[in-house]
């Protein structure tokens, strides 16, 4: 028990630490001058500090620059911490190694199981995360690129969508489904009619998938873009009164960027948080350098589908006595901006909780990230952790007397099977709905039916090997 108590006062003495002495601030960033912006701030929710150790890790791996990639790279840091210790502990029995070795054998499966939903979690579940506090009189904040499951790639209804918008604190957001405006207008019209209240505002665009993708803003009225080129369904939009944005321009055919300026776009994304939180540096350059030089308006990509990275950026445009126009006005003062490129009126604010680093080598990136995840705690959060560090304590003897920790690993896999099949037959309630549209529900109601049905069945059956072998020892 002394060991015990030792371990856990040096584990809180560190984050206690790592927290105050080597604290970093999290911050509102401007994308363009990559300054702190001091009239926005982060606003962290009593559910997330009530539950940090659990909830607050979980955000700090989604908020990683490279989400996928590092996400892995925890499973492969799991699979050798996993080995080490079963080496360290075969070493060092003296007898029932033989046992320990098939417990070993038969809790990988439930690693790699509980790894999976984690990351199922982390991708896709909503968490309570952090948000931003606008403290500006006349910065509004809006999405100009955003989706629903109009879209092929979409995960979430417009009603969601917007439930999500003012939960992230924006004050107006544009959908820009693939190719097809229809229900937006739809939509935006049952707002108008104050079906659902008018914050935040929905606007109606489209992500076009010409020579690259790009969003079409402010449309109006309903056309088709299936198979028209670029310069026609820019004509189109312009009829519209609408503003005309290049989305993530290195992801497309790599038209140059002189291309899109000669057809008469109005700018460029110069962020993009759909999959990694950045762009890569060298093209991020280029493209700024490109727009300051022709006089391009630079704006972020939120690209939120409904899963992914949580919010970390917000268009904020400069828009006075905001509260006092027409649901009209205030599109139109957004476009306004957009068309007239006044860069000056339109900043690009990013969330930033570590530092920039690339993709070079990202193996022991799961290790920087949880420096840094300490490194971000107050001090109501790490109260959150000793809290919970106590309480561990205080009961995983008593845990220990009533279920074994083998037990314990199986029971977690049971839950996390049970989960995994709940959501995906949850996804595939909505397939109906949308037919036509996403193929998102689908392919993943699939794929969590399948692995969450294998999780489970399996984790059982260990379970219920454990539970039968020992009350065969008992008797």
């Amino acid at each position: 028990m002394k060991n015990k108590i030792f371990t856990v006062s040096t584990f809180i003495l560190l984050i206690i630490i790592i927290s105050v002495f080597f604290h970093y601030s999290i911050h509102i960033e401007d994308a363009l001058t990559l300054e702190k912006v001091n009239q926005f701030g982060i606003s962290i929710p009593f559910v997330r500090i009530l539950f940090e150790p659990f909830i607050g890790l979980l955000l700090f791996f989604n908020r990683v620059l490279y989400t996928i990639d590092e996400i892995i790279y925890t499973l492969h840091w799991a699979i050798l911490i996993f080995l080490i210790y079963s080496l360290i502990k075969i070493f060092l029995l003296k007898n029932k190694r033989k046992e320990f070795i098939i417990s070993q054998i038969l809790n990988f499966p439930l690693l790699i199981g509980i790894w999976f939903t984690l990351f199922v979690i982390i991708v896709f579940i909503p968490l309570p995360n952090n948000t931003i506090v606008n403290n500006s009189e006349n910065f509004v904040l809006v999405t100009t690129h955003s989706h629903t499951n109009y879209s092929h790639d979409g995960l979430t209804s417009q009603k969601r969508l917007w439930e999500w918008h003012k939960r992230n604190g924006f004050d107006a957001f544009f959908i820009t489904d693939h190719n097809n405006h229809d229900r937006t207008l739809d939509f935006k019209k049952s707002q108008r009619e104050n079906k659902i209240p008018m914050e935040p505002l929905v606007m109606c665009g489209e992500e076009f998938s010409g020579s690259n993708h790009m969003s079409l803003l402010g449309l109006k009225r309903k056309f088709s873009t299936k198979g028209f080129a670029d310069s026609t369904v820019i004509d189109s939009v312009r009829a519209n009164g609408g503003a005309v944005i290049v989305n993530h321009w290195y992801d497309g055919q790599h038209k140059t960027l002189e291309y899109y300026k000669k057809i008469g776009v109005d700018g460029f994304e110069i962020e993009n948080t759909a999959t990694d939180r950045y762009y890569d540096r060298s093209i991020y350059r280029k493209v700024k350098s490109f727009c300051e030089s022709n006089n391009l308006i630079m704006n972020g990509g939120l690209d939120f589908h409904g899963y992914g990275n949580v919010c970390s950026l917000w268009n904020a445009f400069y828009i006075p006595d905001w509260k006092n126009l027409s649901p009209q006005q205030k599109e139109e003062s957004i476009l306004e901006i957009i068309k007239k490129h006044k860069q000056d009126k339109l900043k690009v604010l990013m969330y930033k909780d570590r530092p920039f680093y690339s993709s070079n080598n990202l193996f022991f990136s799961p290790l920087f990230t949880m420096v840094y995840y300490f490194r971000t705690l107050n001090i109501y959060q790490v109260l959150s952790w000793v809290f919970w560090i106590i309480l561990f304590l205080v009961v995983q003897d008593r845990i220990k007397n009533i279920i074994s920790y083998n037990k314990l690993f199986s029971l977690i896999g049971v839950l996390c099977g049970t989960f995994l099949l709940v959501l995906g037959l949850n996804y595939y309630m909505q397939i109906e709905n949308i037919k036509g549209f996403t193929e998102m529900y689908d392919e993943y109601s699939t794929i969590l039916f399948y692995s969450g049905s294998a999780l489970f069945l399996y984790s059982i059956i260990i379970l219920w090997i454990r539970i039968k072998k020992r009350n065969i020892k008992v008797n």
